[in-house]
């Protein structure tokens, strides 16, 4: 038997008596939906480079924080502790190698134990090096020039004439000048 389908004034009357459901609100923010996962990875995995490299001058001290940098933690496949990429400046590479364990150590204490297990070391320039306030960078010390024999500077200035003026000419008479000098310092 074929059922029939209820008039508009039916329908009208069907739906003022139903009850329907409220429109959902919207999502929570993604950043509130997140926290949970967050904090459930970052106790499971660690803190990661970027807890390093906030904290890099406490964990290793001043003097290895000025010539290294944290780059970032790989994530063994076998379940072993991380590696741990450095970023060396330039001929200090040596030291750093030669100091490793210690770094290692100091460094597994900040992240729990085992967490690192090797180093990688890359040599190049720091990334992060922002100045806060700490002294200045030593200046090359110039040596205290004295004065020079008169008839040296004027024999000099005669070797000299055949140069136009410039920044060549000038150039020569400061290397003249010293040569005088470390001459006179030696002799």
């Amino acid at each position: 038997m074929p059922r029939t389908l209820p008039s508009a004034q039916e329908t009208v009357r069907i739906l003022a008596g139903r009850r329907t459901r409220p429109m959902p609100g919207p999502p929570p923010g993604a950043g509130r939906a997140l926290v949970k996962t967050i904090k459930a990875l970052e106790g499971r995995f660690g803190h990661g480079a970027d807890a390093l490299q906030a904290r890099w001058r406490e964990i290793v001290g001043e003097d290895l924080a000025r010539r290294t940098e944290p780059s970032k933690l790989i994530k063994s496949r076998t379940g072993d502790g991380s590696t741990l990429e450095l970023r060396v400046e330039g001929p200090s590479a040596a030291i750093i190698q030669h100091r490793g364990p210690d770094i290692l150590d100091r460094v597994n204490l900040f992240l729990g134990a085992g967490a690192v297990s090797r180093l990688r070391i890359v040599q190049g320039p720091l990334r992060g090096r922002v100045r806060r306030g700490g002294p200045a960078p030593a200046r090359a010390r110039r040596r205290p020039t004295g004065p020079i024999d008169a008839a040296a500077e004027r024999a000099l200035a005669a070797d000299l004439e055949g140069f136009a003026d410039g920044p060549l000419k000038a150039a020569l008479t400061r290397l003249g000048r010293e040569i005088m000098r470390d001459a006179a310092k030696n002799a």
